[in-house]
């Protein structure tokens, strides 16, 4: 049977209705009368997410695998659902949907074998030595244990891997945290369905049902309301610097700080190296291009800047890069907001001294089309506003005099999420320099790749120093991400039979 959205929020395993609404703006379809939700019904959610955590924190790892395992399975057999649901209220392609999906209860998946594995604990014993002169030492037992309730903020871009049920959820979960999320506005009936599937983990599992709550809504109360409750523990955001920003000073302003960790976006700038330019200039040009354009580029990882020397070669590469954008058209962005935000950042760009239009189309409403520009690196280092992020498929070209030039712009760079670097062999010592400086600016660092696509897994990190995100020493991506929810607390002479469980 069909899925029909019922336009509610799920709070403690309750559909519940409230007096306030908004109505969803899908691409295709009929939109959806929204409950829009505020202090009264975050109140709910984190009193019953207190109560559980008093249950769920002290569940074992198993126990937490097998709930992990059966949010994975119930997302899978809503699949087409949730498929037809995301692609009429963000414009993305079944396909996209499809494959998120699958990283969605991929990391589900992964979080269960990371916490039965058990590794992520920290254990460490320190035996008691009665005898020791001139004091005697305690038993001394450490383990990392769950926070508590934990605020989770969908992601417009990503309505599945980064927002209900994505990463920062799963991370939680399994660390032993209930998780309270503010669904994005973007795709409430996705949003919806994908917390019936918890729902139905929870039922399934014997979880407490307070685990999981989701709270519908557009307006700044409710996330302000969300953030300064003073049983949540942390928050997790993927959004905009503004947006974030604004969440975090909240945070860090409770009469009890608790961290915010945000994933802001940056510019993800690639470095092209002389001989690399020289020998592949044209290729890179086009792979660049279709980086730049993938997901109309909506991706936080989406490369903006190009670094490189300029010459024939570059000529070259920009001209490769305009042929492929040429043929690339519009496509269809997340929200109206998001395409509005775009065009005007095409506009800033465009009138910002020394900038050279390479290609610019205008594009109405909900539409979007590539736009690179070209700028001396004399002109981009005199003007803060170019390395700023602008969210959608707009790419800027740095020309340099070479290496030295190269360098300098990427000692200028604030916090990235991605750097890169495109080299070939005889390029070795000139990037050697450039390894140190981008390692302080960026959480992850590429060879001769692109940005866009963050694999899921042990080794990774997404995130890196300010304003790419709010926590230089955190990732929102990999099985890392779940020491964001974890701390170290210290048992001395304490009974096994008092010890948390697994």
């Amino acid at each position: 049977m069909t899925y029909q959205p019922l336009g509610k929020h799920l709070i403690a395993g309750t559909w519940i209705s409230s007096d306030d609404t908004f109505t969803s703006q899908p691409v295709t379809g009929d939109p959806l009368t929204v409950a829009s939700g505020g202090a009264v019904e975050v109140e709910q959610a984190v009193q019953a997410a207190e109560e559980a955590f008093l249950t769920y924190g002290w569940t074992s790892r198993e126990a937490r695998a097998v709930f992990l395992e059966a949010i994975a399975e119930e997302i899978e057999a809503r699949g087409d659902d949730i498929t037809r649901l995301g692609c009429a209220e963000t414009g993305l392609p079944e396909a996209r949907l499809q494959g998120e999906r699958g990283r969605t209860t991929g990391q589900l998946r992964m979080f269960a074998d990371h916490i039965r594995a058990g590794d992520y604990l920290d254990r460490r014993h320190d035996e008691a030595l009665p005898d020791r002169q001139p004091l005697p030492r305690p038993d001394l037992k450490m383990v990392q244990r769950p926070i508590g309730p934990v605020a989770v903020f969908g992601a417009s871009n990503f309505p599945l891997a980064f927002s209900t049920a994505g990463g920062d959820t799963a991370s939680a979960l399994a660390a032993g945290c209930p998780v309270v999320v503010k669904g994005h506005p973007a795709h409430p009936a996705t949003g919806e369905i994908v917390a019936e599937a918890i729902a139905a983990a929870i039922e399934r599992t014997g979880m407490p049902s307070g685990t999981f709550s989701l709270i519908q809504g557009t307006s700044h109360d409710l996330g302000g309301a969300l953030v300064r409750h003073p049983l949540i523990r942390a928050v997790g955001f993927t959004g905009s610097l503004g947006t974030g920003r604004a969440l975090f000073d909240l945070c860090a302003a409770r009469p009890e700080p608790i961290p915010f960790f945000g994933e802001l976006g940056s510019v993800n700038p690639i470095f092209v190296m002389p001989q690399a330019l020289a020998d592949r200039g044209a290729q890179l040009g086009a792979a660049w291009a279709a980086s730049l354009t993938m997901g109309v580029g909506q991706f936080c990882t989406n490369p903006g800047i190009v670094v490189a020397p300029k010459g024939g070669a570059l000529d070259a590469f920009a001209e490769a890069t305009a042929n492929a954008l040429s043929e690339a058209g519009e496509g269809v962005m997340l929200t109206e907001g998001i395409a509005e935000a775009y065009r005007r950042g095409v506009a800033d760009v465009s009138g910002a001294a020394g900038v050279q239009d390479m290609i610019s189309t205008p594009c109405e409403r909900r539409n979007a089309a590539p736009a690179v520009f070209k700028v001396s690196a004399e002109d981009w280092l005199a003007n803060e506003a170019l390395s700023e992020e602008v969210f959608g498929p707009l790419g800027i070209i740095v020309t340099t005099s070479g290496s030295e030039q190269m360098l300098e712009v990427a000692r200028s760079l604030k916090g990235q999420l991605t750097a890169t670097l495109q080299m070939d062999d005889g390029d070795t010592e000139v990037a050697r320099s450039f390894v140190p400086v981008l390692e302080r600016k960026a959480g992850r660092l590429l060879v001769n790749g692109f940005p866009t696509g963050v694999e899921v897994a042990d080794a990774m990190v997404h995130g890196g120093p300010y304003p790419a995100s709010t926590n230089f020493g955190a990732t929102s991506v990999g099985t890392l991400s779940i020491r964001r929810f974890l701390r170290p607390v210290c048992y001395q002479n304490m009974p096994d039979d008092l010890m948390p469980a697994g």
